[in-house]
């Protein structure tokens, strides 16, 4: 008997204890508290939040020159769920560069912020009936050979599954483009020019009678705005029903 009340005092603890795994930053086997994104609780408080917006166009949370510049953007409003400093680098580099996918959860997870944040704050989600649904910036034939994934749709279809939205493949790139965290602002945007494509594939999946429709277009990182900008255009030349297009970044 003794026994047995003791593997039943074992098992009440290990499901109310914090499990023991390794973190997915630092690799260090730790406790690890629900909420904390699979990270202990020293990499999970270093994680600059933007909690508080500034920007109300990009969702920066400081003081934004880049939107005080440009004269039209087709997308309502973007949000971000963090800061794009030192440490939110290493952290893409190793998911997008180096290829550790199993971080797709964390930047899934990360991204509801960004998400929670702008259904607060959208423009028009008292103005009736609205569908929702999220798209993603694409990536180039090329690219995706030499990741074998598009970061942006695992982020997208993380989030998805988080939020209970469809995620629609609308976007397509026509032609590949040198990566554009070296370039000005202004190679930003004509290189981008014709670059992304309208696909209707996918888009009866949320088409109904004619009610509106908010896309969500997911991206990693929010420099200038050139790259979600030129994806909100063609979505909202192409659509021939009321469209309104936010962005959701993971870093700004």
């Amino acid at each position: 008997m003794s026994s047995w009340w003791s593997q039943i005092g074992n098992s009440l603890f290990s499901l109310l204890s914090p499990r023991r795994e390794a973190c997915l930053l630092c690799k260090q086997v730790t406790s690890l508290e629900r909420g904390e994104l699979g990270l202990c609780h020293g990499c999970y408080t270093r994680i600059p939040w933007i909690r508080k917006v500034v920007c109300l166009s990009c969702g920066r949370g400081e003081h934004c020159p880049d939107c005080r510049r440009k004269p039209h953007t087709y997308f309502v409003k973007s949000r971000s769920a963090v800061r794009y400093d030192e440490t939110m680098k290493e952290l893409l580099a190793r998911y997008k560069y180096r290829g550790d996918e199993r971080l797709k959860a964390v930047f899934g997870h990360m991204l509801v912020h960004a998400f929670q944040q702008l259904r607060l704050d959208r423009v028009s989600a008292s103005a009736g009936q609205v569908r929702e649904c999220i798209t993603y910036v694409p990536v180039s034939e090329q690219r995706m050979q030499e990741r074998g994934f598009n970061q942006a749709e695992q982020m997208a279809r993380e989030l998805g599954r988080r939020v209970n939205l469809p995620v629609l493949y609308l976007l397509k790139r026509s032609k590949h483009t040198a990566k554009q965290s070296f370039k000005k602002r202004s190679e930003r945007i004509d290189d981008l020019a014709h670059v992304f494509e309208f696909d209707s594939t996918e888009l009866g999946r949320i088409i109904g009678y004619g009610e509106p429709i908010i896309i969500y277009i997911v991206d990693d990182v929010y420099t200038t705005g050139s790259t979600m900008n030129q994806c909100a255009m063609v979505l909202k030349q192409e659509m021939s029903i009321p469209v309104e297009i936010c962005g959701l970044t993971w870093a700004r």
